[in-house]
C-alpha cells in the first residue's frame, strides 16, 4: 500500500476541493429536529422516524434523506440552477415529509437547539461511536451535545468560475459569516432558560475542538484557498482510523496523532486516499470546501423562513451588483481583514445587536431583495423582504421570540447533565 505524502494531500485538495466552473447552482441540506405531538419531551426513535418518512414514498423534489446521530432528519436538494429551482425541490419535499409526519403524530421542531430532551444518540455505526470516543477524550462535553441535539441550515455554493473568483468567492463566504450567524440566530434557550446566546448551536460548535471548527480563513492563513485547506486538515487531529475495508477489525478511536503526523509515517499504517476523504468529512469549519462551498454557519429556523438565508446567500453569491454591495459592507464591517474570532463569537452571542454586523446585514438583505428579482426569484424576493421587516431592519432574529415549551425531563444516567451542558460565553477557550 503506497503512503500518501504531504503534497498527495495538496494535490488532492487542489484538484478535487477547488474545482473552478461556471457559478450559479445552488442545492440546500436541512437539519430538522423532530418530536412527537403527544409528548414532546420524549425522544423519538429513529427507527419510527424512518418508518414515518418511508411511508410517504420518495420525495417528489429528488431530495436526498438521511439522519444524524440524535435523530435528526436531513433533506438535502439536489445542486439546481438558481436560488427559484431549489427553493421549489426542497419546499416541496418538505411539504411531502411534513405530510407524512404529520400521520404518525410527528412534527419538525423550529429552532435549531434541542431545548427539552438531553442528546441521545441513536445511531450506533463506528462513524460515530468513534466521534464520542474522541470528544470524550480531550473532554469536549459540547461534542456530543453538538451531534445529537442541534440542527443546521447548509447552502451550498459552487467554487467560482476561475482562480481569482474562486478566491473572492472564499473571502466573501468567510467575512458574510458572522452575519449569518447573527441574523438567523435562533437557539437562544437550553432547557428552558436563555443561555446567554442568540446562536447557543454556534457556541456549541465553537466549542467542540477548535483544530476542526475554526474558520479556514482566518488571519494567519495562507491567501491561497487550497494550501490554506490543505494546511488546516494537516494541522487537525485524527478523529479515527478506519479498519482496512473487508475486514472485522475495529476502528482506531482518536489515536492521538493529526493527520500530518500520520502523513509522516507516525500512524499504524500507511495514509490512503479512502483516509484522507475520511478525515476531511470529520472537519466542520463554518466554510467547508467539497469541490463547492457548504456554508455551515446557519440555524436552522422556523420552517416558513427556512428559504430566506438560501436566497440570501446565493443572491449576494451569484448576482453581480448585490456582490458588489456585500463585498463592500462586510470588508468594512471585518475592517479589511478577514473575520475576526472576536466578530464571530459577538455574532453568535449578541446577534444583531452588534451595530457594525447589524448594518452589513441590513446592506445585505437590501442588496439581495433587490437582486433577486433578476435571478427569476421575485417570490423568494418578497419572502426575504417580509423576513428583513420581521427581523433584521429591526436587529432581531427567531431568537429574541421565547419558545413555548414543556417542562424538560431530567437529564440522568450515561446521558446526564454533564453530557449536556452548554458552554458559558465567559469561558470559551479553544473557539474559533
Amino acid at each position: 500500500m503506497a503512503q500518501m505524502t504531504t503534497e498527495d494531500v495538496h494535490e488532492y485538495i487542489n484538484g478535487i476541493c477547488f474545482k473552478t466552473g461556471p457559478p450559479g447552482k445552488v442545492g440546500v441540506e436541512t437539519e430538522w429536529l423532530v418530536t412527537d405531538h403527544a409528548d414532546p419531551t420524549a425522544p423519538v426513535a429513529v427507527d419510527r422516524l424512518a418508518a414515518a418518512v418511508e411511508s410517504g414514498g420518495p420525495p417528489p423534489g429528488g431530495s436526498g434523506i438521511t439522519f444524524e446521530p440524535g435523530g435528526q432528519l436531513e433533506l438535502s436538494s439536489p445542486a439546481l440552477p438558481g436560488p427559484a429551482r431549489a427553493h421549489e425541490a426542497l419546499a416541496t419535499d418538505l411539504d411531502h415529509i411534513g405530510k407524512a409526519l404529520a400521520e404518525s403524530g410527528l412534527h419538525l421542531v423550529e429552532s435549531a437547539l434541542d431545548s427539552t430532551r438531553p442528546p441521545r444518540c441513536q445511531l450506533h455505526r463506528p462513524r460515530y461511536a468513534a466521534m464520542q470516543r474522541f470528544f470524550a477524550n480531550h473532554r469536549h462535553s459540547s461534542g456530543y451535545t453538538m451531534m445529537c441535539s442541534t440542527a443546521s441550515i447548509q447552502v451550498c455554493l459552487d467554487n467560482g468560475a476561475d482562480a481569482a473568483d474562486l478566491r473572492a468567492r472564499w473571502e466573501l463566504a468567510h467575512r458574510l459569516g458572522p452575519v449569518l450567524v447573527a441574523a438567523f440566530a435562533n437557539s437562544a434557550y437550553w432547557r428552558g432558560r436563555p443561555t446567554g446566546w442568540k446562536s447557543t448551536r454556534w457556541a456549541i460548535w465553537a466549542a467542540t475542538d477548535s483544530t476542526r471548527t475554526r474558520p479556514v480563513l482566518d488571519h494567519d492563513s495562507d491567501p491561497d484557498p487550497a494550501i490554506a485547506w490543505a494546511e488546516y486538515a494537516l494541522a487537525a487531529k485524527v478523529m479515527a482510523i478506519p479498519a482496512d475495508p473487508g475486514t472485522d477489525d475495529p476502528w482506531t478511536a482518536d489515536p492521538g496523532l493529526t493527520f500530518d503526523q500520520w502523513v509522516k509515517g507516525q500512524g499504524p499504517r500507511p495514509v490512503t486516499r479512502a483516509d484522507l476523504e475520511f478525515h476531511l468529512s470529520t472537519l466542520f469549519p463554518p466554510v467547508r470546501p467539497r469541490g463547492w462551498w457548504e456554508l455551515r454557519m446557519i440555524d436552522a429556523v422556523p420552517l416558513r423562513w427556512w428559504p430566506v438565508p438560501v436566497a440570501l446567500v446565493a443572491a449576494l453569491a451569484d448576482d453581480p451588483r448585490a456582490r458588489a454591495v456585500a463585498e463592500e459592507s462586510t470588508e468594512r464591517m471585518c475592517e479589511g481583514r478577514s473575520p475576526s474570532r472576536g466578530l464571530w463569537m459577538r455574532s453568535a452571542q449578541r446577534g444583531l445587536a452588534d451595530p457594525a454586523v447589524l448594518r452589513c446585514a441590513r446592506d445585505c438583505f437590501d442588496a439581495a431583495v433587490e437582486a433577486l428579482p433578476r435571478m427569476g426569484a421575485a417570490s423568494l424576493a418578497v419572502l426575504v423582504d417580509d423576513y428583513a421587516d420581521r427581523h433584521t431592519r429591526r436587529g432581531t432574529s427567531p431568537a429574541d421570540i421565547r419558545p413555548l415549551v414543556p417542562e424538560p425531563r431530567p437529564a440522568t444516567g450515561r446521558h446526564g447533565a454533564e453530557r449536556s451542558e452548554v458552554p458559558d460565553p465567559g469561558h470559551m477557550g479553544g473557539a474559533p
